[in-house]
């Protein structure tokens, strides 16, 4: 395979003899040239001064005492304008992106040579040019024609009339708008070459021959350089092309090769780019997913890498894949040249200049002077703040435990890493200096490290931290200047925008190694073995929105860029690549996901069916199929008898107790029971501002509890009058709600005031409603004698194992124990579900979805009172009770459980009756949770595996 630039250094060594000490060659980038050098040396068999290579961007800059105004300054610059022009109060805030549009659009103009004093003219004016277009060609007058059809003049709406307006003083902006510019010395691309251009003398130039390699598209301004350059014969032209596509008209990958060719004829025969037609290698590849299509390359690459490495490239039509591929590349891979840069956005650096800009603008209120919770986390479990406090992870564990939604600036600044970070910025430039300052700190603890050199993440990282410095340093010498004047998330949108925007280059020598790219990286390069990833309609031709406030049709019949040039140059770059390749293998994903719409490029599709040759088409699958997941099951060995003792043996934990909870969830699946209460793996701890079932319930017993504690303070009867003078005082009723919020939700200070938002304020009246049903339940039951709210209860039990007999425990906490007509009632408050009826007491015992788990608990309560009472020759009677405060509004309704077959149930009134044969169950189940002969095995239930803590890891379906 010889390569377009081994021929144009060919036939350029002949034309000069070896001599390019006056002969610079113009590349569309710069990346040619170092292959192109290589081409030469192999020319000449003695040491020759090589040509000069510049970009087409270096040749105008070069020729232009101008300098290329920074991006941001430039729209704050155009803002300026714009309201001296239209007198508008608008805040740069809203300017600041369609001023960048505009900024494009006046660019796009310049580079095209368009007539701008007739393209930003009123409308109305312009309409007139339908009479008199002399000096448009005929594709254009048609153009502008066909706009002014669709733009009717005999109804001008408001929309119109606005769209008018804004073009009335376009003009205006676009002249004061360079002029401004030029008084600085200072210029955007399009008006600096449109003035090199205008003022060009090509026989000031410093070089005798320019030699133009490889181009495609041709704005006006580089025509018109070419133009003027042929003529004086300084310019020899190289185009790159193939007849395939070329002798096709209409064909897009050749439209402007066509032109180019008449305008500028070749140095070399056409005979020399007949290479699409010949036989090659093509491969089709679909892949299921995006980052599938990374998962074939190793396999790929061990087949198909060629001996000198640089022969072979990997092509990114998704440039995000960059990163999955330099971790799927395999050992036979000996050296790499990546030459897009690596994104910023991907580095930590990004991410860790993100997280400190939310924190200060959407994280932070300057009402109350407090951070959000989310915000706040989210800095101080980025790795970056860790490197720079070793608090930082304490801190996040105890914001989490105590869920702290709002802390305080004084809660955060543990040491002084922390106070740099969480200082509060009530200004851009303090925020900007923040910023700074930190990634400075994280640049020297990175230089305290020893730096890993076979580590390229480790030195891309370093280096990003670099780039995001400088980047901010620029932002805040323009806020010093007062050149940038915006809102607090307006700058941290346009931060983070140019951060996302820019890259980090790699170092090495591009000459050699598997060659990593971009599509428009390619131009000029040729490759004998090939692979193109997310080669899919959306990325190849790129589509997005070409925002503009200059219409397609006016854009066209004035010479501009449309979408019509785009997809030309990206039919180009792909006709291109396969000109003289040997092997291609092209991939695309059929996933659909934001743009992506799941089909192969139309570029595919087309050279499928013009070429003459047949193509393999072959589909990515994983090499592994799905397999079921085997049981768990935990046989009760020495080690886990051990645990399980002395998790719940008196003799090795005084504190051991049984809890209703626990027994339920070895009811409800013993795995999980061995997960949580003899393995001990706890859930971690999850901050939401979102206020589930368990800790609604826990706020209503805490209000409930306090209530009562208080109404109990001298006696223990409470009357009917007591209640009902409390129900008429909504503040107080409201201010044990408040304090049951702050105490287990906010865990705030008791001075302090708990501030909800819209969900935690519903949650909060909810509650209230419930406080007040349960009152009036309580006024229609009183006088009653008030025993206890959240009451521990507690009960020493022998357990018999076929290990022997050990002490244990059981009990838990009663919700409520009242009295009346000499019966305890045990009151379990319950804030969701309904009421269960079981049909006997077995049922309660029997692992089932419809087991009820409440009337367990509260008979378990039941029969630990009952139990005490007899102990004390108490004959009075134990009511176990729950109490649905959601249903309690019902007239007809009682808290007292019923049990029994359906149309026989009856209410346990005496637990008493119940009692023994609850107690044999009771133990017969303490046996089998002990029985080393009975394993932990997962529930045969799946119905309770929905919301279970330890789904993932049991992973039964």
């Amino acid at each position: 395979m010889k390569t377009f630039l081994q021929e144009v250094a060919h036939d350029l060594y002949q034309k000069t003899e070896g001599d390019f000490s006056h002969v610079a060659v113009v590349f569309p980038n710069k990346r040619a040239s170092l292959f192109f050098n290589e081409c030469l040396i192999r020319e000449s068999e003695h040491p020759l001064w090589s040509p000069a290579y510049i970009s087409i961007s270096e040749l105008f800059r070069q020729s232009s005492s101008w300098q290329t105004g920074d991006p941001v300054k430039l729209v704050c610059d155009l803002y300026k304008v714009f309201r001296q022009v239209t007198g508008s109060s608008e805040p740069l805030d809203n300017f600041y992106f369609w001023g960048e549009m505009l900024i494009a659009d006046f660019d796009d103009a310049d580079k095209n040579l368009a007539d701008t004093d007739a393209l930003f003219s009123n409308l109305k004016e312009l309409n007139a040019l339908t009479d008199n277009y002399d000096f448009l060609e005929e594709g254009q007058k048609e153009a502008l024609a066909q706009f002014f059809r669709n733009f009717s003049m005999d109804s001008v709406t408001e929309l119109k009339q606005r769209f008018i307006s804004i073009w009335d003083t376009l003009g205006d902006i676009y002249t004061r708008y360079k002029a401004l510019l030029e008084s600085q010395g200072i210029a955007y691309e399009g008006m600096m070459y449109r003035r090199v251009i205008e003022t060009l003398d090509v026989s000031q130039l410093p070089y005798k021959t320019y030699v133009f390699v490889g181009f495609n598209v041709l704005n006006k301004v580089e025509h018109t350089l070419f133009q003027k350059l042929n003529d004086a014969g300084k310019a020899l032209f190289y185009w790159d092309y193939d007849m395939f596509y070329l002798k096709r008209t209409p064909h897009e990958a050749g439209e402007f090769i066509r032109r180019n060719l008449h305008d500028f004829p070749s140095e070399l025969p056409a005979a020399r780019f007949e290479n699409l037609e010949q036989p090659k290698e093509i491969t089709f590849a679909e892949s299921p997913t995006e980052n599938g299509q990374t998962r074939f390359l190793p396999q790929w690459l061990r087949k198909n890498l060629t001996q000198e490495e640089k022969e072979t490239a990997i092509v990114l039509c998704n440039e995000s894949l960059l990163q999955p591929v330099l971790h799927s590349l395999p050992e036979n891979v000996k050296h790499i040249n990546i030459t897009m840069g690596f994104p910023l956005s991907q580095t930590p650096a990004y991410s860790f200049a993100n997280a400190l800009l939310e924190l200060h603008t959407s994280g932070y209120d300057s009402r109350n002077g407090r951070y959000h919770f989310k915000e706040t986390v989210s800095l101080l479990k980025h790795a970056y703040t860790r490197l720079l406090s070793s608090n930082a992870e304490m801190l996040e564990k105890e914001l989490t435990k105590n869920n702290r939604f709002y802390p305080l600036p004084s809660e955060l600044e543990k040491d002084e890493a922390l106070e740099l970070l969480f200082k509060p910025c009530h200004t851009n430039e303090a925020l900007c200096n923040t910023l700074s300052k930190a990634l400075q700190q994280i640049a020297m603890r990175y230089q305290e490290q020893k730096t890993d050199e076979k580590d390229a993440f480790d030195q891309l990282y370093r280096e990003a931290l670099f780039k995001a410095f400088t980047l901010t340093n620029r932002f805040h010498t323009l806020l010093e200047s007062k050149e940038l004047d915006v809102k607090p998330d307006t700058f941290q949108r346009l931060l983070t925008r140019v951060m996302a925007s820019s890259s980090i280059p790699f170092h090495g020598e591009p000459a050699i190694g598997l060659q990593v790219m971009g599509v428009l990286e390619t131009r000029n390069l040729d490759f004998r073995h090939l692979i193109m990833l997310s080669v899919n309609e959306g990325q190849l031709p790129k589509t997005g929105s070409d925002a503009s406030f200059i219409p397609y049709n006016l854009r066209k019949a004035f010479g501009m860029t449309t979408i019509d040039h785009k997809i030309a140059v990206y039919a180009y770059y792909f006709y291109r690549l396969l000109q003289r390749t040997e092997k291609a293998t092209l991939v695309f994903n059929t996933a659909t996901d934001g743009i992506n719409r799941g089909e192969m490029s139309r570029f595919m599709l087309q050279y499928l069916i013009e070429w003459g040759y047949p193509i393999r088409r072959i589909r990515l699958e994983t090499a592994q199929s799905p397999q079921n997941t085997a049981p768990i099951c935990i046989e009760k060995d020495s080690d886990v008898l051990l645990r399980l003792r002395q998790s719940f043996d008196l003799k090795y934990n005084p504190k051991a107790v049984l809890s209703p909870s626990a027994l339920n969830t070895y009811l409800d699946c013993p795995l999980k029971f061995y997960y949580k209460y003899v393995a001990r793996l706890n859930t971690p701890d999850e901050v939401s501002p979102e206020i589930d079932a368990a800790k609604f319930g826990s706020i209503f017993h805490y209000a409930a509890e306090h209530i009562y504690k208080d109404l109990t303070a001298h006696g223990k009867v409470i009357n009917k009058e007591t209640l009902e003078k409390l129900l008429k005082d909504e503040t107080r009723l409201q201010t044990y709600v408040d304090n049951g919020f702050k105490e287990l939700f906010f865990h705030l200070s008791p001075e302090e005031k708990p501030e909800y938002n819209g969900i935690q304020l519903i949650n909060s009246a909810v509650i209230l409603r419930y406080i007040k049903q349960l009152l009036n339940k309580d006024i229609k039951y009183a006088p009653f004698t008030f025993i206890g709210s959240e009451q521990p209860v507690q009960e020493d039990i022998e357990i018999h194992s076929t290990t022997g007999v050990f002490q244990s425990r059981i009990g838990g906490t009663i919700d409520r124990i009242d009295m009346k007509d000499n019966i305890f009632r045990i009151v379990d408050y319950k804030t969701g579900g309904h009421a269960d009826t079981p049909p006997s007491i077995q049922s309660l015992f029997t692992p089932s979805a419809k087991r009820s788990n409440y009337v367990f608990q509260t008979f378990l309560y039941a029969a630990i009172v009952c139990r005490m009472l007899q102990q004390k020759h108490d004959e009075r009677q134990v009511a176990p009770s729950l109490l649905y405060i959601h249903q309690a509004a019902s007239e007809d309704y009682t808290p007292v459980i019923r049990m029994g077959e359906p149309r026989k149930t009856e209410p346990v009134e005496d637990f008493a009756r119940y009692e023994s044969e609850f107690r044999e169950n009771l133990d017969q189940l303490l046996t089998h949770i002990f029985s080393p002969e009975i394993p932990f095995a997962q529930t045969d239930e799946t119905d309770v595996c929905a919301f279970c803590d330890f789904k993932e890891l049991c992973k039964r379906k």
